[in-house]
C-alpha cells in the first residue's frame, strides 16, 4: 500500500510539472507570434545572429546582492541561482523563468513580472510591493513574510493555499495598473 501511495504521489508531481510546462509554452508561444512576424518583416537582409538574441541565462549563478534594478531582463532564466539580497526594483522581467532558486531578502518593487514563471521557489522576506505579476505562473512557490502591498496578481496562476496565504496580507493598489491587490487575487 505504501508503494502505491508513493508511486501515486510521484505520478501527480510529474503530471503537475508537465502541465506547468505545457501552459508556459502555450502562453509564450501565442504571445510571441505577432512580435516575431513584425520582427521578421523588418529583419530582411540581416543575419540570424543580428535578428535573434537568446535570453540571458543565469543558471546556477551566485548572484547574492546583485543589482538588477531597472534592467531589461525579458525572458531571462534563473535556474538554481542564488538571488538572496538581489535588487530587481523596476526591472522588466516579463516572461522570465525562476526555477529552484533561493530568493531571500530580495526586492522586486515595481518590477514587471508579467507572464513570469516561478517554479519550486521559496520567497522569504521578499518585497513584491507594487510589482506586476499578471498572468504569472506561481505554482509550487512559497511566500514567507513577503510584502505584496500594491502588487497586481491579475490572472496569475496560484493554488488555493497560496491564495489563502496571500489574501491574509493583501492590501493596496498597483500604481501602474490601478488594480487593487485583493481584487487581483480574488479575495473575499
Amino acid at each position: 500500500m505504501a508503494v502505491f501511495r508513493f508511486m501515486r504521489s510521484r505520478f501527480l508531481a510529474l503530471t503537475s510539472t508537465l502541465l506547468t510546462m505545457a501552459v508556459m509554452l502555450l502562453v509564450n508561444f501565442t504571445h510571441v507570434l505577432p512580435a516575431q512576424a513584425a520582427a521578421s518583416a523588418a529583419a530582411v537582409g540581416r543575419t540570424f545572429s543580428q535578428q535573434y538574441s537568446p535570453p540571458k541565462a543565469y543558471d546556477s549563478a551566485e548572484l547574492t546582492g546583485e543589482d538588477f534594478s531597472g534592467q531589461e531582463l525579458r525572458t531571462a532564466e534563473f535556474a538554481n541561482a542564488n538571488l538572496n539580497g538581489a535588487n530587481f526594483t523596476k526591472a522588466n522581467l516579463e516572461g522570465a523563468v525562476f526555477s529552484a532558486s533561493a530568493i531571500a531578502d530580495a526586492t522586486f518593487h515595481q518590477a514587471n513580472l508579467n507572464q513570469a514563471m516561478m517554479d519550486t521557489i521559496r520567497l522569504m522576506r521578499v518585497d513584491l510591493s507594487d510589482a506586476i505579476l499578471t498572468n504569472a505562473m506561481l505554482l509550487r512557490t512559497e511566500f514567507r513574510d513577503v510584502n505584496i502591498a500594491g502588487a497586481d496578481f491579475t490572472d496569475a496562476i496560484l493554488d488555493k493555499y497560496q491564495l489563502k496565504q496571500l489574501c491574509a496580507i493583501a492590501n493596496g493598489t498597483n500604481s501602474v495598473t490601478g488594480v487593487d491587490t485583493r481584487e487581483s487575487l480574488g479575495c473575499r
